[in-house]
């Protein structure tokens, strides 16, 4: 077998690890970075690329979501919640067949490459049937989301979610929960079919995901963190209404019940974590997991702000996620995670320390955070995988900036066609702001579309 050629890039700009550099040549292997060297002058040769910072990690993501944005902004006279949304999701996941399941996740996979995430964390709970049962593969919804990533060329940590119950204590799960279902048994075989479903798909991670502490006991909680293969994802503290039963079931709050009955550390992530106290807020900096926050999904749901600030100053670990794939943007992710802040504080450039602009600072530690929950390194550095997002710096949002300025002119003050070219593992996947594959993954959308809605 012939070994895997060397792809060379040069960046007159881009940012490392340590900082901005300029003349930068970065040269990968089978998709993983070998080199990063600095003031070296274009060789004539090498794929020439102007701004260039690392993709980054999107590390929460319902994909099939994406095929209802927009369908549920219609109140009723009674108020509307996150709960009635569920119960509008429930029931549009019941249309979805393999098939159609694949040519959404498809199309979101695609629009998160052309926004600038480069690997994707799927909390995947849609596994069986329209009636319940098993499909003849278990893992056939599992195989689906992996095909999406390949098709796209989009990075994959698959995050198989358990589901057994539909409230606190091991309450009976609904009617509408049948196709998400399992015990411990049968979710240990369908994590064996999402190893063979992801055993063709480059640079795949396999974690799991406890949906909650509503749809699983302690008892099955202990058990699923003994089968983890990789990082550990869970929603917790989304909403008001689940603290309030949290205390009426066990006498503490979610986040400060789960770091009483299990070992939460690095590999977990604590997704949302909305409504949470002093305590909890140290409890999690501590144990060094990330906090996933989705900020356009939050403000979607009206589930209410994180207390970003209070979590930022003693240390806390997070990273940024498109969640219900309402609308998909990298950028307005991380800038309305500070504006919320902003708004919440009354201040401007409320959550960097000071020695980092707003956009430097929160495009690293998303960064960071991002490819920790995701089980991925992070950065433009020897050993990561070769993900390269390309700015624009003719974009008229961009001009004559240099540095941060360059990465805070991005994701506060610019839209469309400020992000050029994305890279994934060495492969150019979106060229002038437009996936390379657009024409035909699009037109399977539609069409899936029309079966569903139509």
């Amino acid at each position: 077998m012939k070994p895997a050629p060397t792809v060379r890039f040069h960046a007159a700009h881009a940012l490392l690890p340590q900082g901005w550099a300029q003349d930068v040549r970065i040269e990968s292997v089978a998709g993983r970075i070998t080199a990063v060297v600095a003031g070296e002058v274009w060789d004539g040769q090498s794929q020439r690329l102007d701004v260039v910072v690392p993709g980054l990690g999107n590390l929460h993501s319902h994909a099939f979501q994406r095929a209802m944005a927009g369908l549920t902004e219609v109140g009723g006279r009674s108020g509307d919640s996150f709960w009635s949304w569920r119960e509008l999701m429930y029931r549009f996941l019941d249309r979805l067949d393999p098939e159609t399941f694949q040519a959404i996740a498809a199309q979101a996979y695609m629009e998160m490459l052309e926004s600038g995430f480069t690997r994707v964390g799927e909390f995947h709970y849609l596994h069986h049937t329209e009636n319940g049962s098993r499909y003849a593969d278990h893992a056939e919804m599992s195989v689906r989301v992996a095909a999406g990533a390949d098709e796209t060329g989009l990075g994959l940590t698959l995050l198989p979610v358990f589901y057994a119950h539909s409230d606190f204590g091991g309450a009976a799960p609904t009617p509408a929960q049948r196709r998400f279902l399992h015990d411990i048994d049968g979710f240990a075989d369908l994590l064996e079919g999402c190893k063979r479903a992801l055993a063709d798909t480059p640079d795949a991670v396999l974690g799991l995901a406890p949906h909650s502490l509503r749809a699983s006991t302690p008892e099955e909680l202990q058990a699923l963190v003994a089968l983890a293969p990789g990082p550990i994802h869970i929603h917790i503290a989304e909403q008001t209404r689940e603290v309030d039963a949290c205390l009426a079931w066990s006498g503490q709050r979610p986040v400060e019940w789960l770091y009483a009955n299990a070992a939460v550390d690095a590999r977990w992530c604590l997704v949302h974590a909305t409504h949470v106290n002093d305590k909890e807020v140290q409890l999690m900096a501590d144990s060094g997991a990330v906090v996933g926050l989705c900020p356009i999904t939050e403000a979607n749901l009206g589930d209410g702000l994180f207390p970003m600030r209070e979590f930022v100053r003693v240390g806390g670990r997070f990273g940024v996620g498109s969640d219900s794939n309402v609308l998909i943007d990298a950028a307005e992710e991380l800038r309305l995670l500070e504006y919320g802040q902003r708004l919440q504080l009354r201040g401007r450039n409320v959550l960097s320390p000071g020695d980092l602009s707003s956009g430097r600072w929160l495009y690293q530690q998303a960064g960071e955070g991002g490819a920790q929950a995701l089980g991925v390194q992070a950065g433009l550095s020897v050993g990561a995988a070769a993900d390269l997002l390309e700015l624009d710096a003719e974009h008229p949002a961009l001009l004559n900036r240099s540095g941060d300025a360059l990465l805070d002119s991005w994701l506060f003050a610019a839209r469309n066609g400020a992000l050029r070219s994305v890279w994934r593992n060495g492969r150019a996947l979106v060229r002038d702001g437009r996936h390379v594959n657009r024409d035909a993954i699009s037109a399977r959308y539609r069409a899936a579309l029309a079966r569903i809605l139509g």
